[in-house]
């Protein structure tokens, strides 16, 4: 999505003011899994791979997120299948409870 459509549906959920940085690959003209879209969270937050937790909404993003090295959980609200990709995230939740509790413990 492109920047403008990632702040609007965050406004719509009334999300807007939760995020220090919303980060869209439209900047560098790429879509995940290429490498070079998940960079973009460790540029623009100098961190590295180790210190962001990866929360994808599909499977194939969390395995394309653990595949360039982050620790990923997988917020499956809709209790999808997993896809056969040979990468898994290293936890899966159905809601953000599930998340938080996941991340309490991997500090």
């Amino acid at each position: 999505m492109t920047a403008a459509v990632l702040q609007e549906s965050l406004r719509a959920a009334r999300l807007d003011t939760q995020f220090e940085a919303v980060l869209s690959t439209d900047r560098i003209r790429s879509c995940k899994p290429d490498p070079a879209a998940y960079a973009l969270g460790l540029d623009e937050l100098r961190l590295r791979r180790q210190e962001i937790l990866f929360v994808a909404f599909a499977d194939w993003d969390a395995a394309g997120a653990k595949w360039f090295g982050f620790p990923t959980f997988w917020l499956n609200r809709f209790g999808s299948p997993g896809e056969e990709l040979h990468a898994q995230a290293d936890a899966a939740g159905a809601d953000f409870h599930a998340l938080v509790e996941f991340s309490r413990n991997i500090r």
